[in-house]
């Protein structure tokens, strides 16, 4: 259930240029919280709204949170040091579902921090493949080594790992097999092209949407998104209910390239055939959506 925790600084480390990760010690939201939630924080006392960031990492009854500095709040909160006490209301939205057996995490830029705590939670072990557009944008690839079999890294310009995009990696792994799920968090497009690759080799797949947000509870719908309503689809208890049983069945969403580029023709969507579509909030349905849902 959330609510509000004053919470004590722990750690503020810039981990790359612009981009810090932050630790905040509480022994009940730590208890409470579950991959691929998140954190809504107040930036300054001056500032109303506050400011949504997915939970990368719970040890014991310490959080980690990852951001990157783009405006006013962002740039207070770079500059809060250890001891300093944050607002924090969480967790908010609904967390993934892990199958028993092996999964693939897919982050794509800051959509990488929440899946290290997605990769520790995996029931059955799984493989990283992590994506940033160069090589000063890398982060957390030792975290994500300690605790996935494989790491893949890609960068769009090739100055680190390999060159390319995240599904091509993703794409050499399901042609291995023995993955039960993929679970990804990043931009839109990135997560379109990965859900669509899934479908395309039944393997279930669930996303975590990333949406401007003003409320964080459900009350405002700045997060709102095109989603189709299928039975059962959401439990409403921390996380979202996914079918790994069932494959993908996506035949209306984008035409994607599987070599190395993003690419959609015609206005695509998801398969609304056994559903209406209806508008769902990210912040309260989500962010995490089985990949069936969206309407891309």
């Amino acid at each position: 259930m959330p609510d509000i925790y004053l919470c004590e600084v722990a750690e503020n480390n810039k981990i790359a240029e612009g981009m810090f990760a932050v630790s905040v010690v509480s022994e009940d939201l730590a208890l409470c919280a579950r991959a691929g939630q998140f954190l809504h924080v107040k930036c300054g006392g001056e500032r109303i709204l506050r400011r949504p960031f997915g939970i990368c990492n719970v040890r014991g009854g310490v959080l980690d949170f990852v951001f990157e500095v783009k405006g006013g709040g962002t740039n207070w909160l770079s500059g809060v040091k250890p001891g300093q006490t944050l607002d924090i209301l969480g967790p908010l939205g609904n967390g993934f579902s892990f199958p028993e057996g092996r999964i693939i995490v897919v982050g794509g830029g800051l959509g990488s921090p929440p899946m290290l705590f997605a990769a520790r939670s995996a029931k059955g072990g799984g493989v990283a493949i992590l994506g940033f557009r160069e090589s000063g944008r890398v982060i957390l690839t030792k975290e994500f080594a300690s605790v996935c079999e494989e790491v893949y890294l890609t960068t769009d310009d090739g100055s680190a790992g390999i060159c390319g995009q995240v599904t091509g990696p993703l794409r050499e792994l399901l042609d291995r097999g023995g993955f039960d799920a993929v679970l990804a968090c990043g931009q839109l497009v990135m997560q379109r092209a990965v859900a669509e690759l899934c479908s395309r080799y039944g393997v279930p797949c669930q996303v975590s949407l990333e949406e401007r947000m003003g409320c964080g509870v459900g009350a405002c719908l700045v997060c709102a998104c095109a989603t189709v309503a299928r039975e059962g689809a959401r439990s409403g208890k921390g996380s979202a209910h996914f079918d790994t049983s069932s494959a993908n069945s996506d035949s209306g969403s984008a035409h994607f390239d599987t070599g190395s580029a993003y690419a959609a023709t015609g206005n695509a969507r998801s398969d609304a055939g056994s559903g209406a579509v209806q508008m769902s909030r990210v912040c309260l349905d989500g962010p995490v959506f089985d990949a069936r849902e969206v309407v891309w």
